[in-house]
């Protein structure tokens, strides 16, 4: 079984996450290559975007969200994402075994007929668009022996659930309504389809092993979807699996300064990200629990973190960088400010 090292992992991995140089892309094509583009602050699948495709621009991404191509849900892990509308009507119902399970851990709903909440739940969303809260104190009103705060948090990961704009626009802070999603769609969800998502996982994320997946999409008892794919080991003797003829990159060649916004799905994409984070870093970038900060890529591995005020970016690097890592981190920095601020000059501040 051929090994492949950690290197050809990275470089294959950068290919595959659109990492390795900023194509002209499409944003809905970069979206739809990435299965889903997370969204958990407002303005980061923007910046993930920017940091894939030079032909970004912010209107690009409000424009998709307003006409429906791309929406934004809770999805992998229960999380913000966003997707295709399109792969939104299979993928939520893959996740919903899933999403169900977490829905059990964040409220037992003790005294609830599963049947009468449900039903109740559908005619308070049919209310149309309404926040959380609102939603939870409809439902409070008919079940008030049960927490508002789990009564909003199981609809919220029980249903398939929409956050139309001005949710998911740039700089947005303000109320996050949730629709039914066949309503926003206009077209009925589709039966869950697992084999689907392990090959477009495979295709943005493998080489790959089985915990991967699981770990990326909180999906159980998959490793009947991987038989038959070709099987490569990592150093450490894992299985990884790929999609037939899927191309590998080999282990050399130079690649930009990269820098992504908190929670990107490119350092989250796997239980062992040593690929992309060496695991001694890791407690820099993912401190506490839900916390998942900025990340900049040097030579394809996370170097430092990076926060933003104003047009001020501060790098905090992990160790220190050589004199030419510097200065093409500083370059991307500017970069940065100049799609964020662009009308301010930019200033690159190093701890």
């Amino acid at each position: 079984m051929t090994v492949l090292s950690n290197r050809v992992l990275n470089r294959t991995y950068l290919r595959r996450q659109l990492l390795g140089g900023r194509e002209t892309l499409r944003a809905v094509d970069v979206v739809e290559r990435l299965v889903a583009v997370q969204g958990q602050e407002s303005d980061s699948p923007y910046l993930g975007l920017w940091a894939r495709s030079s032909a970004f621009q912010r209107a690009e991404l409000a424009g998709l969200l307003q006409e429906r191509t791309v929406v934004r849900s809770a999805l992998l892990r229960g999380t913000q994402h966003l997707c295709t509308g399109a792969d939104y009507r299979w993928l939520r119902p893959t996740l919903h075994e899933s999403l169900e399970r977490m829905a059990g851990r964040a409220g037992r709903l003790t005294g609830c007929d599963p049947a009468t909440f449900a039903e109740a739940a559908v005619e308070v969303m049919a209310e149309g668009a309404l926040t959380r809260p609102e939603i939870a104190r409809r439902l409070a009103a008919r079940f008030p022996d049960v927490n508002p705060a789990e009564l909003a948090l199981v609809v919220h990961l029980k249903f398939a659930l929409l956050h139309p704009p001005p949710a998911g626009m740039w700089g947005h802070h303000g109320r996050v309504t949730c629709v039914p999603a066949e309503t926003w769609l206009g077209e009925p969800l589709t039966p869950p389809d697992p084999g689907t998502l392990v090959r477009r996982y495979l295709a943005a994320f493998g080489p790959a092993s089985v915990k991967d997946f699981q770990v990326w999409s909180g999906l159980t008892r998959t490793r009947k979807l991987f038989e038959g794919l070709p099987v490569f080991r990592d150093e450490g003797g894992t299985e990884l699996y790929d999609l037939p003829g899927a191309a590998l990159e080999d282990d050399g060649g130079a690649v930009p300064v990269v820098l992504l916004p908190e929670f990107d799905n490119a350092v989250l994409g796997h239980a062992d990200r040593s690929r992309i984070l060496a695991s001694d870093d890791r407690p820099l970038v993912m401190p506490g629990w839900s916390i998942v900060r900025p990340t900049v890529l040097v030579d394809g591995f996370v170097a430092a973190t990076w926060s933003m005020t104003g047009s001020t970016v501060t790098i905090a690097p992990f160790r220190p960088l050589a004199a030419r890592d510097r200065a093409a981190v500083d370059e991307a920095a500017a970069r940065l400010v100049d799609f964020v601020a662009p009308r301010t000059g930019p200033e690159v501040r190093w701890e």
